[in-house]
């Protein structure tokens, strides 16, 4: 079932990102997303102004194969020295990426967004969901790291016993930062006249809310998720499996070593040397449970989405 996410922790309490800004985003995924399938990304620009972040400008990311020798770093710095030789907003405040139904919590996110809290604190990614947004529901989201795993995934230790100890489950590993659209007073003004001069059947003919084909996709990526949660199970119980063939192993060489030494005593002779067990019986090395927190994250971000999608389904249905 899908859990609420936890407050917020950091002096960034909403994002506040121009219409335009929106319309970049759109317009990027649009043009080199191939429909939605193929992930863009993008570097968002603005200033943080008190307790919001403002997103007032960014740019998006060329599309480059693996053979072309492209810089990253090098492309956004010139960009960012290029706008703000004609005075426009080049502080860096974060990214954007393009998603499929919701699906994009793994380790290449994590790493990324990570890379950004840690040389700006106040760095969010914006997710937008481009095939959510063609059935009538813009999906744009902003997302944080929370502190606590920040300082977990500092540390690159992700063993079952370091993440007990850091109290990090896929409740508190992401914090969703409210997003507030904002638009000039013009384009406010034209978005009035155009609702007044639209008749009832009109604005209903825009509303598409497509609940069987959005409910089967999103449906048909939990159950794969559910499956890969399932295969990473059974890694984790054969490798407890193995810990403990190992661990009996251990206890019956150490009963035998006791009994020989005993019996060597009994006789007068001198007890066998004492050898280091991890040298016979190499340790395992424990399973890194960081994978299996990325899937239930996903998994609750697949019911998070799925249960609000219901919601506001049946709340248009009782108003009609």
């Amino acid at each position: 079932m899908a859990t609420a996410r936890p407050t917020l922790s950091s002096a960034v309490q909403y994002v506040q990102i121009d219409g335009l800004v929106v319309l970049k985003v759109i317009k990027h995924c649009q043009e080199e997303g191939a429909g939605g399938t193929d992930l863009v990304q993008g570097v968002l620009l603005g200033l943080v102004v008190e307790n919001r972040l403002e997103i007032t400008n960014c740019f998006p990311f060329p599309r480059h194969n693996e053979d072309e020798d492209f810089d990253e770093v090098q492309y956004q710095m010139e960009m960012m020295r290029n706008l703000r030789h004609v005075n426009i907003d080049h502080l860096h405040v974060g990214w954007y990426q393009s998603t499929y139904f919701g699906s994009f919590i793994n380790r290449l996110f994590l790493d990324s967004q990570y890379n950004y809290q840690n040389s700006i604190e106040e760095s969010v990614v914006l997710i937008y969901d481009p095939l959510r947004t063609t059935k009538g529901y813009l999906s744009l989201k902003a997302y944080r790291l929370t502190k606590d795993m920040m300082d977990f995934y500092r540390k690159e230790d992700f063993t079952p016993d370091s993440l007990r100890d850091a109290g990090i489950s896929f409740k508190n590993m992401l914090e969703e930062i409210p997003v507030i659209i904002r638009n000039s007073h013009l384009c406010n003004s034209l978005l009035c006249e155009v609702d007044q001069s639209l008749v009832a059947s009109q604005k209903f003919n825009f509303l598409d809310l497509a609940t069987s084909s959005m409910l089967e996709k999103n449906l048909r990526q939990l159950m794969e998720s559910v499956d890969d949660v399932a295969m990473d199970a059974n890694r984790y119980l054969n490798f407890q499996r193995q810990a403990a063939k190992q661990k009996l192993q251990k206890s019956q060489y150490i009963q035998k070593r006791a009994s020989e030494n005993a019996q060597r005593t009994q006789h007068g002779e001198a007890p066998l040397p004492e050898e280091d067990i991890n040298r016979l019986f190499k340790p395992l090395q424990p399973m890194e449970r960081l994978h299996s927190l990325l899937l239930a994250g996903q998994i609750d971000n697949y019911c998070a989405q799925k249960i609000t999608y219901l919601f506001s389904t049946t709340t248009v249905n009782n108003i009609s």
